[in-house]
């Protein structure tokens, strides 16, 4: 089960997102649970496949702002990666590090 204690242990700023959260610690990780649900990550995937370069960046861009206001900061650096990478016109590389931001995802999702 998702802690404030485990989101922590795995990086997250949790006094930073709980802040954006009014202090609220369910209404917090409510938020990183649908967060990290987010269509946006299928999208994303599906465009990068695709090579639509410019919906990814669109989708990553999203991304960026939903993982950053939720301070998943390990997760937020990824992202930013990606979406530097896809507003340089992308790459055959941007499918490993989605892949990175898959496992984050998926782990901290695990929590």
């Amino acid at each position: 089960m998702m802690t404030i204690e485990s989101l922590k242990d795995a990086g997250a700023n949790v006094e930073e997102g709980l802040s954006r959260c009014l202090g609220k610690e369910d209404f917090y990780l409510k938020m990183v649970r649908m967060g990290l649900s987010s269509q946006n990550f299928g999208l994303l995937e599906e465009s990068l496949k695709e090579k639509d370069y410019g919906r990814a960046f669109e989708l990553c861009h999203s991304l960026k702002g939903v993982v950053g206001n939720l301070s998943l900061t390990p997760l937020y650096d990824l992202i930013c990666a990606l979406t530097e990478k896809l507003r340089s016109g992308g790459g055959e590389d941007c499918v490993e590090i989605f892949g990175r931001i898959t496992e984050m995802q998926k782990r901290y999702l695990s929590l």
